[in-house]
């Protein structure tokens, strides 16, 4: 089954990932302090682009960072006021483009989507307005820019590579490590019938669960102390709050070693737990949107990713080492690996607590 079947998962799994093809829709703020006919035809100018679509429209620039984040928006569109007035008495306004620069993809696609569509709209206005006085349009198409478009570029240290996808292979292999590891936690104990022994020394489902997770936590501990250790060689910067981001460390790694507790005790073979776990773990950095956005997967792929730690995980990551985001955005995805652990934690001392009557009850019939 594993041999046929992954292969044949795989394919279907990440074919559906990139179905597309392309970026497209991608969401954008815009924050228009003009309200005049002019600004009206470029937001209508950008909703008739198919790589974006506005997210929200704003009065102001005050909490636009916040609202981009909290509509995943990669850029930032901002028009002044008096813009139109400008626009019709050549004084040169200007329209800001903040781009964030968390994801090289996907800020890079809906940066030229919007730049596309105002240097149609300064090349329409031009001519417009220097045909009305006579001018042949071979001419007015040639003469100076009606409004100027200027690009800001933020959270630019994703553009280099190591600071983008090193953080994100390690926390997947982090993983990883920890749902194979813990594959063998219970399994092991049953296929070599040390079971009831175990049942024996510790009658209580929680501290069974404690036993086997523990050990993992502490070397959890030593592997993060590395890669920090790693960071200041490759000199990647990692500036947040200390104490939430262990928080937040915490709970992640508690998810993935639960998931493969409750695995272990599901599934009584050492093989099969770790050929399931396997399959999850695979194709978790591609599912977790790091690199291509999730919005862009069909539903029920995001629906698994939604079930994998590292998407949380990696969202975590990304708000708060590299767009510096406030903490209460990084609140959603951690409620969720709450409730991944809550749940399996809850089924794993369920089936535990089975098994545990199951032993005790051969026991008494031996």
């Amino acid at each position: 089954m594993l041999f046929l079947g992954a292969p044949v998962l795989y394919a279907v799994l990440i074919g559906s990932v990139y179905q597309k093809g392309k970026v497209v829709e991608m969401p954008i703020v815009v924050v228009n302090e003009d309200s005049g006919p002019m600004s009206e035809t470029f937001i209508d100018m950008l909703n008739d682009n198919e790589s974006v679509h506005i997210a929200r429209i704003l009065p102001s620039l005050f909490n636009s960072k916040d609202v981009a984040i909290d509509h995943e928006a990669t850029t930032i569109v901002h028009i002044p006021r008096n813009f139109s007035a400008d626009v019709q008495q050549s004084r040169l306004p200007e329209i800001t483009i903040f781009v964030d620069g968390a994801n090289t993809l996907t800020s890079n696609t809906a940066m030229m989507a919007v730049n596309i569509v105002a240097t149609t709209m300064k090349a329409g206005v031009l001519i417009q307005s220097q045909m009305k006085k006579g001018v042949p349009e071979y001419i007015a198409s040639q003469q100076f820019e009606p409004f100027k478009t200027t690009i800001v570029r933020q959270n630019i240290r994703s553009g280099n590579y190591l600071y983008f996808m090193l953080p994100g292979v390690l926390i997947t292999v982090l993983q990883q490590v920890l749902l194979l590891g813990l594959a063998l936690s219970f399994s092991t104990e049953f296929e070599k019938n040390t079971f009831g022994e175990l049942v024996s020394r510790m009658s209580n489902p929680f501290g069974l669960i404690l036993v086997k997770v523990l050990p993992y936590l502490l070397m959890s501990v030593g592997i993060l102390v590395f890669y920090w250790l790693m960071s200041f060689y490759y000199k990647v910067p990692l500036h947040t709050d200390f104490w939430w981001f262990i928080l937040c460390t915490f709970v992640f790694i508690l998810a993935a070693s639960l998931i493969g507790i409750l695995v272990s005790i599901a599934i009584p073979s050492q093989l099969k737990a770790t050929e399931i776990l396997m399959v999850v773990a695979t194709p978790a950095f591609i599912l977790s949107g790091f690199t291509w956005p999730s919005s862009l997967m069909p539903s029920w792929v995001q629906w698994i990713a939604d079930a994998i730690p590292t998407t949380h995980y990696l969202r975590i990551y990304r708000m708060l080492f590299v767009q510096q985001a406030d903490l209460y955005h990084t609140y959603r995805p951690l409620i969720i690996l709450s409730i991944i652990c809550a749940v399996c934690l809850f089924f794993s001392v369920l089936l535990l607590f089975i098994k545990m009557r199951k032993s005790r009850k051969n026991q008494l019939a031996e």
